[in-house]
């Protein structure tokens, strides 16, 4: 019986453990004061820079339309890198959805006319979602099922997508899109994009899904101490294969908005975002090593970026200025982390108690 009580103890004792990782790392205040702070300055800087340019009321909307999909594939990263995995296949899966709809409605449209694809188009993008979400669910299958580290598995998922995707569409750009997602690129309601109020609502309900549903009690827990999740009863494999199929929806929805845009898509659409998004993610104050990620951290360390590269082309600067200016903005923020957190006294927690060292003729 003593036996069965102290087993008992020890698993509380790790959950307990687990839960205070996570608690540790909330650091909400700082993390997206510290991005509001850096958007507030990048954009006054590049407002006193180029006033006429870069406060255009044309140049601020191309700002809004361009930066959704960049939020919501960080978004999708995000989610991923909360469990202490990454999603490298984002870009992947929302280039498929994107190929999904513009040949199914071409395909249409060339075989039964304009009006019968427009007839079919709520169905035609219903498949580009499931698309997103099937291979959101693969990647999660070689993640919670085969057990392969997530990094490696993301990055032959993006090869294998980026192959398919070539062979689907010969190396050519597909050109065809339902009106509705060609009119949604440049509607506006009361002056904003309709593309980011897309992006604010899915990152609500990211933000309601991550906090406040146990699904994402079990995400965090699961980034924070894998063990304590799973003695406390999470099961990893549904944990995980959940987080993959929401990161393959957010790609989905992401590929949707690539049509909006521009109604073509391609196989190669986006190759540089890759490496933009986990720059962002990390930027709005996800923790690498999972337990910890802000969702509206992302939203400001994507619209910062937006700013940067509206404001270098407002400068005239070259796109390798750009990546600089993103490697050196990244490096100093991780910097300025890991000195305040140098600087930050140990806490001890409650109930912890001095132990004596013991002296020599005690060992």
């Amino acid at each position: 019986m003593s036996e069965q009580r102290n087993a008992l103890r020890d698993v509380n004792s790790r959950v307990e453990a687990g839960w205070s990782a996570v608690l540790e790392r909330v650091h909400v205040a700082h993390g997206v004061g510290r991005m509001a702070l850096l958007l507030v300055l990048t954009f006054t800087f590049f407002a006193v820079q180029r006033p006429g340019v870069f406060l255009n009321p044309v140049n601020l909307t191309n700002m809004g339309i361009a930066a959704p999909e960049i939020g919501l594939l960080s978004l999708a990263v995000m989610i991923a890198m909360l469990t202490g995995g990454i999603d490298l296949s984002v870009v992947a899966m929302a280039n498929g959805t994107a190929i999904t709809v513009s040949s199914l409605y071409t395909a249409v449209g060339d075989a039964q006319g304009q009006a019968a694809a427009e007839g079919w188009a709520p169905l035609i993008v219903l498949v580009g979602v499931l698309v997103g979400v099937l291979l959101g669910a693969f990647n999660g299958f070689l993640v919670s099922v085969v057990g392969i580290t997530p990094i490696l598995a993301t990055l032959g998922t993006m090869q294998l997508y980026n192959g398919l995707a070539l062979v689907w569409t010969g190396g050519v750009t597909i050109s065809g899109a339902p009106s509705a997602l060609r009119s949604m690129g440049g509607t506006a309601v009361a002056g904003i994009p309709v593309l980011t109020i897309i992006l604010v609502l899915c990152a609500v309900l990211l933000a309601v899904v991550i906090n406040r549903t146990p699904i994402g009690r079990k995400v965090q827990l699961q980034g924070a101490n894998p063990v304590a999740a799973r003695y406390s009863g999470i099961s990893p494999r549904s944990t995980l294969m959940m987080t993959y199929v929401i990161s393959g929806l957010l790609s989905a929805v992401a590929g949707l908005l690539f049509l909006s845009r521009n109604p073509s898509a391609s196989a190669d659409y986006g190759s540089s975002y890759v490496l933009l998004v986990i720059v962002i993610v990390v930027l709005g104050g996800t923790n690498p090593a999972g337990g910890f990620a802000t969702v509206l951290g992302v939203l400001l360390a994507t619209l910062t970026l937006q700013v940067v590269a509206s404001g270098f082309s407002a400068l005239r600067l070259s796109a390798y200025e750009y990546a600089i200016a993103q490697g050196v903005i990244l490096i100093g923020v991780m910097v300025l982390d890991q000195v305040r957190f140098r600087r930050r006294p140990l806490r001890r927690r409650p109930g912890m108690q001095d132990r004596p060292v013991p002296t020599p003729a005690e060992k």
